[in-house]
Parts: structure tokens; sequence; C-alpha cells
């Protein structure tokens, strides 16, 4: 049984929906799982997981949000070579370039990408809650 790890910052919300319904397909896959703000999570305890999904929504000029997911993700980098990873978030305008760029860190940081990064424009409605949903299922 894999043991993911769903680690997000949310600023209206909707990224935790996303985090909630990713949990919730991993669970219903068979993974065990743990879902957590990045403020209650510590880069000590990624190496206790198979698989880690990052969730952060686009800010400013395409970029992960700044005050707490941007310095987290920068000290785990050094932590990821080998580990399976995705990462996910909402966003309101552009085409999704921080997902992408995100993506980037993860491989030049030596993550093995298990699934193509998921992004949802602003509130998730049903069929992107079913999304998340399917995209969890896959980091079982």
């Amino acid at each position: 049984m894999a043991k993911v790890l769903v680690v997000y910052v949310t600023t209206t919300g909707n990224t935790e929906i996303m985090a909630n319904a990713i949990a919730e397909g991993a669970k219903g896959a068979g993974a065990e799982v743990t879902c957590k703000t990045v403020g209650s999570a510590s880069v000590s305890e990624l190496a206790d997981y198979d698989v880690i999904a990052f969730g952060s929504p686009a800010m400013g000029a395409e970029v992960i949000e700044e005050a707490e997911m941007e310095p987290f993700f920068t000290e785990a980098s050094g932590s990821l070579s080998g580990k399976k990873v995705a990462v996910f978030g909402s966003y309101d305008w552009g085409d999704g370039e921080w997902l992408r760029t995100w993506e980037d860190r993860c491989k030049e940081a030596g993550a093995v990408i298990v699934t193509e990064g998921l992004k949802v424009n602003l509130t998730p409605d049903d069929a992107a809650i079913n999304e998340c949903k399917e995209w969890g299922a896959k980091l079982a």
C-alpha cells in the first residue's frame, strides 16, 4: 500500500477543495493518505511517504504561493531525488505556466513525476472534483 502525502497551501479555499478530493481518490484506490496544509507539514517527514502531491494556487506572475509554499518547496527540493511527486493547484488567469514550471523544478530536483500536473480554473465544480479524485487514484 502506497503512503501518500498531499501537502498544499490555499488562499481562497479552491486548492483545499482539490486537495481533499485528491486525498479521497487516493484513499479509494487503496493508498494510506495524509492531507495537510504546508504550515503543518515538515520537510523531514517527506521521507516517510512513497508519493508526495504538492498543491498551490497560481499567484502573481504565474508562480506558486510565495509566503509558505515557495520556502517549503525550496527546502524540500533537496530531498526529492528519486521521490514520486505530482503537483496541482487552482488558477484564475494564464494557461497553467506556474504548474509546468513547478513540475520542471521537481524534475530538476530528481523527482519522478507520477502524473501530469492538475490545474482547475477557480472553484472546482463537480466535474473538476471528479477529475481530482481520478488524479488522486493515480497517486496510489
